[in-house]
């Protein structure tokens, strides 16, 4: 694996890893973004938290990157309606200090960067 690829992959484990856990340290950041339609709020920060770190910690496994990679895009996906509505709503900007730009036009598209990184890592 080239250099490049392997700090990547090292650094996404570990952000992967170390965000898994600020959802059990620091759920109420992940609960202001929760869109209201959802239900079972703090499960489902639980579930995503969890999910986050064990993916995180099956990338640095050779046997495991592919299927750890996939379900991270999965993962990706289907928290990105937290993000549209951290994007279009400002009570959660408020709650968190974020600015309309910096959820809309850095965060929104910042998630297809992470995805475009983990179907990177599915590939030899």
């Amino acid at each position: 694996m080239k250099s490049v690829k392997l700090v990547a992959l090292y650094l996404s484990a570990f952000g992967y890893v170390y965000i898994g856990f600020l959802h059990f340290i620091k759920p109420d950041f992940f609960l202001k973004i929760m869109p209201p339609q959802l239900p079972y709020h703090l499960p489902l920060v639980y579930a995503s938290g969890f999910i986050e770190i064990m993916l995180g910690f099956c990338l640095l496994f050779k046997k495991l990157r592919f299927f750890a990679a996939w379900g991270l895009i999965f993962l990706l996906i289907a928290v990105y309606p937290a993000n549209i509505y951290l994007a279009f709503n400002e009570t959660p900007q408020i709650a968190l200090g974020i600015s309309p730009f910096m959820a809309s036009w850095v965060r929104l598209p910042l998630q297809f960067v992470f995805i475009a990184l983990a179907y990177w890592f599915t590939k030899s």
